[in-house]
């Protein structure tokens, strides 16, 4: 270190925060400690005033309601004063899942609508303004806030998260490797933000336009092997550029605390069915691409570039996009929902072994029905109604397959038969 500073760090605190807390090093991760497949989702919610649709700062009113519930510990704040977090436990299929986010879906819907607010779920809000949210009073979110300024500040945006636990470390690195090629595909599947502060940007995913302003995001880069990504990650941790690994927010990573594979490039699901079947097909891939690597398979991977660019088109032209195909290097692009179609035929095995067949058959009702975001686009395109947009997205969000006295139920027998979690997701 130079004289000038004193001794000093030559870098400003903010790089990782005062308040910043270690996730651990990724050498003391946990694959193998968990029997491999189990899956456990995470979403991002939007908390809505129940006349206008904006969005209001109610996380501490909702925190302060659900204190002392049985499902306390599966509902939590974010960046924002106006999302509202909730994630599943470790769930053995898809139906448990389906389970899970019907009875948590019902629980925060009873709890906002008391207060006189909504919940809705898209991966942005179609008009609320970034400058009107209020930060969580959480050091780790004001060190973000620090470190990033505008980047973060203006991250008024919602997704889901998907985890997978896969049993090997080295594994896990072929599988994220094996996955960049579905990024796309899942992104189209999910894409449900077509609106950015009031106005249609033409994008299926305008979530993905916003979140590509933050530092290691986007596709992953392809490892070599664990020991390859360990050394990355060290070295950005040693030079004081990240906390620890969940300061890295790629499209798809690994998070060896929890021993998963989190595949997070999804923005927020609408309906709580479409949240499901793409799950369902998250846990399939990541079985599939496990078994290929147990029986000395070569898992395909392919350059950034071209995972990148399909996720573009998908990005802005969701269900309709004309991608790549990358697993038979055809000449002329094809659409992904083609390549949706032949993905589902090939993990329906897998899905049936893991008992989540016909939460599987949920992804061809999505490519029959439409995404989110082209539904509200539809909505809009009928009286120009932002606001209407808004509404349709909580009804939608709110409206739940399971009469709400039988949530209660299930709620209690699946606390009792599901495998606690590994720890809570970062």
């Amino acid at each position: 270190m130079s004289a000038e500073n004193g001794g000093k760090q030559p870098w400003p605190p903010s790089i990782t925060g005062s308040g910043a807390t270690s996730a651990g090093s990724v050498l003391d991760h946990k694959f193998g400690t968990s029997d491999p497949y189990t899956i456990g989702v995470e979403e991002e919610y939007q908390l809505l005033d129940a006349e206008t649709f904006d969005l209001v700062q109610h996380i501490d009113t909702m925190l302060a309601a659900v204190t002392g519930h049985e499902l306390e510990t599966r509902i939590n704040a974010e960046l924002m004063q106006s999302t509202l977090e909730i994630s599943t436990p470790v769930c053995r299929n898809a139906g448990d899942v389906m389970r899970w986010l019907t009875t948590l879906r019902a629980y925060v819907t009873e709890i906002a609508n008391q207060r006189g607010t909504r919940v809705g779920s898209s991966g942005t809000h179609p008009f609320s303004l970034f400058e009107r949210q209020r930060i969580t009073a959480k050091d780790r979110y004001r060190a973000l806030i620090d470190q990033l300024q505008y980047v973060a500040r203006r991250e008024l945006i919602f997704g889901m998260h998907v985890h997978v636990a896969v049993d090997d470390p080295e594994k896990a690195v072929k599988v994220v490797n094996g996955l960049l090629p579905h990024l796309a595909p899942l992104l189209a599947l999910s894409a449900s933000s077509p609106f950015w502060r009031g106005e249609p940007t033409g994008l299926a995913s305008s979530r993905q336009m916003v979140f590509a302003a933050f530092p290691r995001s986007g596709p992953p880069p392809r490892f070599h092997d664990y020991a390859d990504y360990a050394a990355v990650v060290g070295q950005l941790e040693r030079a004081g550029c990240i906390a620890d690994y969940t300061h890295i927010w790629w499209d798809v990573r690994l998070h060896p605390r929890l021993g998963t594979v989190e595949i997070r490039i999804c923005d927020a699901v609408t309906r709580v069915e479409d949240a499901v079947a793409i799950a369902a097909y998250c846990q399939a891939l990541v079985k599939q691409l496990c078994e290929r690597y147990e029986a000395g398979e070569e898992i395909p991977s392919y350059h950034r570039i071209l995972t990148s660019e399909n996720k573009w088109l998908a990005a802005r032209y969701g269900l309709d996009a004309p991608v790549m195909d990358l697993a038979t290097g055809q000449r002329n692009r094809v659409p992904v929902a083609r390549l949706i179609r032949r993905t589902v035929g090939e993990l329906r095995p897998h899905a049936r072994e893991l008992g989540s067949d016909g939460e599987l058959g949920g992804i061809l009702e999505i490519l029959a029905r439409g995404s989110s975001a082209e539904r509200q686009l539809r909505v809009f395109n009928a009286n120009h109604d932002i606001v209407e947009v808004a509404r349709e997205i909580a009804d939608a969000t709110e409206s739940l397959p399971v009469p709400a006295p039988a949530l209660a139920v299930e709620a209690s027998r699946l606390a009792q038969t599901t495998a606690p979690a590994p720890g809570q997701p970062a």
